[in-house]
């Protein structure tokens, strides 16, 4: 039962997560081990929504320098969450 919290990590509230909203979609910051039936039982069981859809992107980790020492950021995934018509999650919170 953890699994699926730990699935999902935050909703990302931008700009464009603000227009994607106005659409039915949600952007989600994920597990990079999460997939698509995790990412949509946890959207679904946390805010007690329907989801039609789920679509993921990974992004990988960039190079970043401080003075002379070398590392890298982490690597990240997102889903971009659709709900089915009249559902909706609340952003204010």
């Amino acid at each position: 039962m953890s699994k699926i919290y730990m699935a999902v990590k935050n909703l990302i509230r931008s700009e464009k997560g603000t227009e994607l909203a106005l659409l039915n979609k949600y952007i989600f910051n994920v597990d990079t081990k999460a997939t698509k039936v995790e990412i949509k039982q946890a959207v679904e069981k946390i805010y007690k929504v329907k989801v039609a859809d789920v679509n993921v992107m990974r992004t990988h980790g960039k190079l970043r320098r401080v003075r002379y020492k070398a590392g890298f950021a982490p690597d990240k995934k997102k889903a971009i969450v659709t709900l089915k018509p009249g559902n909706k999650i609340d952003m204010t919170t």
